[in-house]
C-alpha cells in the first residue's frame, strides 16, 4: 500500500517556515501557526513535507485506505495557502 502523504514526520516546523523564500508568506505562516495553536491547544507538527498540522484524527475509507491527518492545518507550499479542517469533530473517532 502507498505511504500516506499526510503522515506525521519528524521535521521542525520552525525550520520549514524559515526556509520559505517569500518574506510575506513566511511572516503569514508564523502568524497562522500562532493562531491555529491558540485555537486548537495543540503544538504544530509537520504532516508530510509541506503541511503544518495541529492535532490529529484517524480515518479509514471503505476502500481500505487509512491513516492519520491533522484536525486543522495549512500548507504554505504554493499560492494561495491551502487550509484544511475537520468540520464535524463529534463524529471523529480518536
Amino acid at each position: 500500500m502507498a505511504v500516506n502523504k499526510t503522515s506525521y514526520i519528524e521535521k521542525s516546523v520552525d525550520d520549514f517556515i524559515q526556509d520559505i523564500p517569500d518574506t510575506q508568506k513566511r511572516d503569514d505562516s508564523i502568524q497562522l501557526v500562532q493562531l491555529m495553536q491558540s485555537v486548537s491547544n495543540e503544538a504544530p507538527k509537520m504532516f508530510g513535507e509541506s503541511i503544518i498540522g495541529f492535532g490529529q484524527y484517524y480515518y479509514k475509507y471503505a476502500s481500505g485506505h487509512e491513516g492519520y491527518a491533522p484536525l486543522i492545518g495549512f500548507s504554505p507550499a504554493k499560492l494561495p495557502f491551502h487550509f484544511m479542517y475537520i468540520p464535524d469533530l463529534k463524529n471523529i473517532g480518536h
